[in-house]
């Protein structure tokens, strides 16, 4: 069946309660730094609107100095002028204005995109677990845009129309009262009527792209599948989902365009009516000499600004409340724990650990599956410069240990050890700066691989890189590129192969220099002969440092000093590669003579 698109439908409604107003104030702490632009740019945001506010009553005085009924002595010229000069302050004072909210959106919501990166590469890996890559990059992309179109343009447009509408209906109270009683009992119920109705035909439309989404997901699904379609003779199937998708839309888009004829009948003869009859009333008292002409000009101009203004506050009412969520949505990252502080812990080099490491009786179950226990007990010891292989089936819990010793997940009984000392009690970028970890599935930044090698070490010289090129094996291949070290890798290292990725990234942990080496399957998915060139570069690489080691292929771990055998979040056997080897009825010797007996 078609795979709906929820998104529209499962979005929840945004409620402005005392929280969330608290949490929205928060976001307000970015701005703050900016504060004297923001007063500024709120000082001649009600400067331009009272000089716009200005210029219907000079319209409708110009009427009446054409007219020759103005009460004053101006004379066209003057007025002209008069607007000339208006125009020219509206326009140098909204420049300025839109630069003083720019600078104020503009750097506000950089503070709040750079703090929110700095949170997220603070947070711990549990909470990566729990949360979608996609939803991490749209709160901070999405909601920081939405909150930056709050900042710049929403809030001042928003109270631009309040006070619009304010000054608005205190001149016409003042100047043409009788007027201004039958508009204010007229135009504020057709106007909210107007956004009701629209918010209505906004709500269809939504159906309808919902609808005509769900049947593209049912093309998209046939096309992909097509094969499968006709090896089970399904074509009418489909044909008939397909019909009955697109019977769904037609049916709901029939029911948007009877909404939207409404709408334009509506807005034809009610909004257009109700101004037609404010219009006819103010003829009458000009007529009857109660008010000017001029005095009408304006009191019209000035009744379609406020229309508009109270149109447009209602259009802003949903943009706030979106405010509102994405705030929620930005704060929770920002409050959510982080697994160090980078402000009070900056990176300093770490003093050097000899490498001892010792795991005691370490229990452990993932965060998000208590129920399930991976680990059962584990007592593993490893003196200063030895080399230990993790094997045993997968699921076993072999990544899990190489995982819980760079503290990416905390254990549920039990304590890891290094040099005789919890590493719980250590700062954890200090600790991790002593360990260097080579990945099955190595991971490249997409710029060059110089640039790549220098993340082991950010500040180390060319003389370093290629040093540290040529004990992984991979100064050969990287000469051999027209760049050089300045070859792009391209996004996650995909114009370099498998093997050439490996290498970089044991250039990098040699050129770190660590004291504890990780190697996690490193050389599983290679060809035989890129894996003869990663396993000479690792074997450079471990000399000298603590080892530990997870493999699935034997005879890369003939040599180290111990064995530890996994099973079920145990260890079952632990030894040497001979040692196992002669244990006929134990696992390691079972899955040694599967590989060797095999070659």
């Amino acid at each position: 069946m078609a795979r709906r698109n929820n998104d529209l439908a499962d979005t929840p409604k945004v409620k402005v309660t005392q929280e969330s107003f608290r949490e929205a104030i928060k976001s307000l702490d970015f701005i703050r730094p900016y504060r004297w632009s923001l007063i500024g740019g709120m000082i001649l945001l009600f400067l331009t609107s009272m000089i716009f506010m200005v210029m219907p009553w000079l319209i409708g005085q110009m009427v009446d100095v054409a007219q020759g009924k103005a009460e004053h002595t101006y004379t066209l010229k003057d007025i002209g002028w008069g607007l000339i000069i208006l125009l020219a302050a509206q326009g140098f004072i909204s420049y300025t204005r839109v630069i003083l909210f720019a600078n104020v959106s503009e750097k506000g919501t950089a503070d709040l995109r750079r703090a929110l990166y700095k949170k997220m590469t603070s947070l711990p890996i549990t909470f990566f677990e729990e949360n979608k890559v996609g939803d991490l990059i749209s709160r901070l992309t999405a909601d920081v845009e939405k909150l930056y179109s709050t900042f710049s343009i929403t809030l001042a447009e928003f109270l631009r129309q309040i006070i619009i509408l304010v000054v608005g209906i205190i001149f016409l109270a003042i100047t043409t009262p009788k007027l201004s009683l039958i508009m204010l009992l007229t135009i504020p119920f057709v106007v909210v009527s107007a956004i009701f109705f629209g918010r209505y035909i906004r709500k269809l439309s939504k159906k309808r792209q919902k609808q005509l989404a769900d049947s593209n997901s049912i093309l998209g699904e046939t096309l992909q599948a097509i094969q499968v379609v006709k090896a089970f003779a399904n074509e009418m199937f489909e044909v008939k989902r397909y019909s009955s998708s697109i019977d769904g839309v037609v049916k709901i888009a029939m029911k948007y365009a009877r909404g939207r004829a409404l709408f334009a009948t509506f807005i034809i003869t009610i909004l257009f009516g109700a101004l037609f009859f404010i219009i006819w009333q103010g003829a009458m008292m000009v007529q009857n000499g109660t008010i000017s002409a001029g005095e009408l000009v304006a009191f019209v101009t000035y009744t379609f600004i406020i229309g508009g203004s109270i149109a447009s506050l209602g259009n802003f009412y949903p943009e706030i409340l979106g405010a509102f969520g994405a705030t929620e949505r930005v704060r929770e990252i920002l409050n959510t724990e982080s697994e160090m502080d980078l402000e009070k812990n900056p990176l300093i080099t770490p003093q050097k650990i000899a490498g001892d490491i010792e795991y005691k009786n370490v229990h452990f179950t993932y965060p998000t599956r208590p129920d399930i226990p991976i680990l059962k007990g584990i007592d593993i010891k490893i003196k200063a410069g030895q080399k230990v292989a993790l094997v045993g089936p997968s699921g076993t819990g072999k990544s899990t240990i190489i995982q819980l010793l760079l503290q990416f997940y905390k254990i549920s009984e039990g304590d890891i050890l290094v040099d005789g000392q919890s590493i719980y009690g250590q700062n954890i970028r200090d600790f991790r700066n002593n360990l260097a970890l080579v990945p099955q599935e190595v991971i490249l930044f997409g710029g060059t691989i110089k640039e790549n090698i220098l993340y082991g070490k950010e500040d180390a010289s060319d003389t370093e890189v290629i040093a540290a090129a040529k004990k992984s094996n991979s100064w050969e291949f990287i000469e051999s590129f027209p760049e050089g070290l300045d070859t792009i890798v391209g996004e996650r290292g995909v114009k370099l192969s498998g093997g050439q990725r490996q290498r970089i990234a044991i250039a990098r942990a040699i050129l770190k220099n660590p004291t504890i080496l990780l190697l996690d399957e490193a050389t599983s998915s290679l060809d035989a002969e890129s894996e003869r060139l990663v396993q000479d570069a690792l074997n450079n690489l471990m000399e000298g440092r603590t080892s530990i080691i997870i493999a699935h292929r034997l005879a890369t771990i003939r040599d180290v000093d111990t064995i530890y055998v996994l099973n079920n979040g145990v260890i079952e056997e632990q030894g040497t590669h001979d040692e196992l080897s002669l244990m006929e009825e134990g696992l390691y010797s079972g899955l040694a003579k599967l590989q060797f007996e095999s070659v």
